[in-house]
């Protein structure tokens, strides 16, 4: 029986010659909303799954009234666990729900209203997080999410340098 090759081996073309049969492995993306977003999120979830991410869903349930920093609060601690790689959060406006997540240390929430702040907040940011809102269209939403699960951190200096103020910022 021929071995798996790891991701890291087809990376550095260990296994160029050879036919290789194997799993990815399917990022962890974490999402939360409020009543507000409740509906876009449906729709995100079910667009993300489709694309072969796992997703795990931090509420609310239903479009009753629910308040957002109990699910911003949830959302964040998965990221400071490692649970999860990144997360979508939505509410009416996709501030509040980015101050929730905020609030938890080693969270890098953006609130963001299209593709190049996404980008942008990737490349200069490493921002975990990135916060809509509900009242988004749909296709706009599914842009600004793709853009931001697919773009990379720059890793130049200063903004690893900005990005370690933030982390060990004490007041």
């Amino acid at each position: 029986m021929e071995k798996e090759a790891t991701l890291e081996e087809i990376v550095k073309n260990d296994y160029q010659e050879k036919t290789i049969i194997m799993q990815v492995p399917t990022k962890k993306i974490g999402i939360a909303s409020d009543h507000r977003g409740y509906k876009l999120k449906q729709k995100l979830t079910k667009y993300l799954t489709k694309k072969g991410y796992t997703i795990i869903d931090y509420g609310c349930d239903d479009t009753q009234s629910h308040d957002y920093p109990e699910y911003g609060f949830k959302l964040g601690k998965a990221i400071r666990s490692g649970e999860i790689e990144k997360g979508i959060a939505i509410c009416g406006s996709g501030i509040g729900i980015s101050i929730a997540c905020n609030k938890i240390k080693g969270v890098r929430c953006a609130k963001v209203d299209n593709v190049k702040e996404a980008k942008y907040t990737r490349i200069d940011n490493d921002a975990n997080i990135v916060a809509i809102s509900g009242d988004m269209l749909t296709f706009k939403a599914k842009d600004i999410v793709d853009t931001f699960l697919k773009t990379k951190f720059s890793n130049l200096e200063r903004h690893q340098r900005r990005i370690d103020m933030l982390n060990n910022f004490v007041d």
